[in-house]
């Protein structure tokens, strides 16, 4: 077992981060140990973009530059795979064509214009919610964008789970769909849930039940765009599974800046 979780860590930081991590294993066993492992990406993802926007601020940048830091360095450190994922995928969802043919559109390498649409609103957003953390100090911002990306990668874990198939036979969709238990996959979302209650609470009472809650709505609007992706694509795919990461990071840092 100890074995197995070492192949998990490593699949899960070789498949969604570009950090030097070597895949050892590559089969259904490490792929589901290494999709519970997934918010453990998230949050070395997180705190290495907390640190750019956090270090700006402190030498006197503006909350607008910090902001922009903190959302490039998560782009960054996927090689913009998430990014592209979501623009692929919104190309398929807004094409209208049959689940064969909007595959057909998301396999092409071009962007089509609901997918430039989509990543430009989606990363203004970003930016917009993490100035106006920063703005309140470079702790508010840090921990923000380490609860977004966490929930991201908590996305990944629970399109993963049993029940939710692969659109095609090949790529990340394929090795990863269906091999995390529903328990498993359940414990995974307490936990990170409760780790971002906790670090809301760094800020009071009132702010460890905003974190919470931006959390869960961060899961549960990355849920609708899976079962929606599910019912129009037959399946998940790995550009869904980008889709999912952003729309979950999105939502939850939107839920931040409310209240």
């Amino acid at each position: 077992m100890t074995s197995l979780n070492s192949h998990g860590v490593r699949f899960a930081f070789g498949t969604l981060t570009v950090l030097p991590v070597r895949v050892t294993r590559w089969d259904r066993d490490a792929a589901r140990s290494g999709m519970l492992c997934a918010p453990l990406a998230g949050l070395v993802v997180g705190v290495l973009a907390a640190v750019p926007g956090s270090l700006l601020l402190w030498g006197g940048a503006g909350p607008l530059l910090a902001a922009v830091a903190s959302a490039a360095v998560p782009a960054a450190l996927t090689r913009g795979l998430h990014l592209d994922g979501l623009a692929d995928t919104a190309d398929g969802l807004g094409s209208g064509k049959p689940a064969d043919d909007a595959l057909r559109i998301m396999k092409q390498s071009d962007i089509g214009p609901f997918g430039v649409i989509t990543l430009l609103f989606v990363l203004l957003a970003q930016v917009a919610v993490l100035q106006q953390l920063y703005a309140r100090g470079w702790a508010h911002g840090a921990v923000a964008a380490v609860a977004s990306a966490l929930v991201a990668r908590l996305a990944l874990t629970l399109a993963s789970r049993r029940g939710v198939p692969a659109a095609r036979p090949e790529g990340l969709g394929a090795a990863v769909a269906g091999t995390v238990p529903v328990a498993g996959a359940a414990a995974v979302a307490l936990v990170v849930v409760a780790a971002c209650a906790g670090a809301g609470a760094l800020f009071g009472g009132y702010a460890m039940l905003r974190y919470a809650l931006a959390a869960v709505a961060g899961v549960v609007v990355a849920e609708l765009l899976l079962r929606h992706c599910v019912r129009r694509f037959g399946g998940v795919t790995g550009d869904v599974f980008g889709a999912l990461a952003e729309t979950a990071a999105t939502v939850t840092l939107v839920g931040l800046a409310l209240g």
